[in-house]
């Protein structure tokens, strides 16, 4: 009951030039323009800013760890990356390499990546991120799902990939007030069906990306014809409920109830500053690139120092990811934080994107609710997610025909389990109407 009355508490107080796109005529009145990501300008500054920060030279009290936040010595080891080992114009360049572009809905500009296949029969598939991620979190799984492969029932299965950032993240420009999630997802289906003019479409969704998803899987159930979804938009199911609907747990899925309980009493700290105090926050670390790597770090992957007599100080990934992230098959390095704050750093979008939660405090509902639609539903979990839900109480909420649970794993799958994600994404293809 704890951790239904935090969480109840929370929610009630809360580039190189690309070709041009071929638009079908369905796009005439959007002007889509290819897009280069150029940040170059302002790394100076921030690694400026980065060497000139002094953090405290020891712990407020010995042995606290990350018990009260991001680890310190944590902090100063990521610190010294950024400055000697982490290179912008690398991951720029990097970045550079997909395609693109910038378009004006509903006046807002809304930055997406598209990806096509070269199979003519490949699924349009919407990939919807959250806070604290961007669409850097789906690159690594782009060039597998725009390829052909199978499925599980043998059925050939490939994707264009669609990848927007989200209003006022990255290049996105920032909404008005008292905008939804609701309102990203009109803008969402907008794209998919009048820019790039797609009858239908599947959609994934992680964080407040599943919010969205969930959204479009509903109320535009016309076009979104799929979902598939690694977290849910209702509160987590807690122990009481469990017993009450007489479900019974696996061993992973104890451990996965165990760590959503734990976060419900113990990680809902920046979910409620987010939601009540957004301008406090981002005008606090607003230019000021270390601050926004110890509170996006704590949040992303909260890093945990483990002392190696082999390597030093190095750090592991502890919550809301797997212990073992960056080792395969994760690529949940330091580096893809560093990338991940300094893009939010560079583009100035920190204070915009945290008010994601102020805006549409209700965003994550308090029970399920049945979607409007007989298409189907997927869910992939994996173990070391925040929040758990068991099979019984997703198959609530729609036409659940694929539910995996995997071992290995964390809220950002296409960083923490990447092969894993992209095998249940092609699942999609074993029940899609072409």
């Amino acid at each position: 009951m704890m951790l239904l009355r935090l969480v109840t508490l929370a929610t009630s107080l809360l580039g190189l030039v690309t070709p041009a796109l071929t638009i079908p005529s369905p796009a005439a009145p959007f002007k889509v323009k290819p897009f280069r990501v150029n940040l170059s300008k302002n790394v100076p500054h921030m690694l400026d800013l980065i060497r000139s920060t002094q953090l405290p030279a020891k712990p407020q009290y010995p042995g606290i760890g990350s018990s009260f936040g991001i680890d310190l010595d944590a902090l100063k080891a990521l610190k010294q990356e950024w400055l000697h080992d982490f290179d912008w114009e690398r991951e720029q360049a990097s970045i550079n390499k997909f395609h693109h572009y910038a378009v004006t809905i509903e006046g807002l500009q809304i930055h997406f990546i598209h990806e096509k296949s070269k199979d003519p029969n490949a699924i349009p598939l919407l990939l919807c991120h959250g806070w604290p991620g961007s669409f850097l979190e789906f690159l690594p799984i782009i060039k597998d799902l725009t390829q052909q492969a199978r499925t599980s029932t043998g059925r050939n299965v490939s994707f264009d990939i669609i990848i927007p950032s989200l209003p006022g993240f990255a290049f996105s420009s920032s909404p008005p007030q008292k905008w939804t999630l609701d309102d990203t997802a009109r803008v969402y289906n907008t794209l998919m069906t009048k820019v790039l003019g797609y009858e239908t479409y599947a959609v994934h969704g992680t964080a407040h990306g599943v919010a969205i998803s969930f959204t479009l899987y509903d109320e535009f159930n016309a076009t979104a014809r799929a979902a598939h979804l690694v977290f849910m938009f209702f509160h987590p199911t807690t122990p009481e409920e469990i017993s009450a609907r007489n479900i019974s747990l696996s061993p992973l899925e104890q451990f996965e109830l165990q760590r959503s309980v734990e976060w419900g009493v113990n990680g809902m700290g920046y979910f409620v500053m987010q939601t009540t105090k957004p301008n406090t926050v981002g005008l606090a670390l607003h230019d000021n690139p270390v601050g926004q790597l110890a509170w996006i770090g704590d949040k992303y992957i909260d890093c945990r120092v483990a002392l190696t007599q082999a390597a030093g100080t190095s750090l592991t990934f502890f919550t809301g990811s797997d212990p073992r992230a960056g080792t395969a098959p994760s690529i949940l390095t330091t580096n893809e934080l560093l990338r991940c704050v300094s893009l939010y750093y560079l583009t100035g979008t920190f204070r915009s994107s945290i008010y994601i939660y102020a805006q549409d405090p209700g965003a994550f509902e308090r029970v399920p609710r049945r979607a409007r639609t007989d298409a189907p539903l997927l869910v992939s979990f994996f173990k070391y997610n925040t929040a758990f839900w068991p099979r019984e109480v997703i198959a609530m909420v729609g036409n659940l025909t694929e539910y995996r649970n995997h071992d290995f794993g964390g809220t950002f799958a296409g960083l923490d389990n990447p092969p894993a994600l992209i095998e249940d994404l092609r699942e999609i293809g074993t029940d899609w109407q072409y």
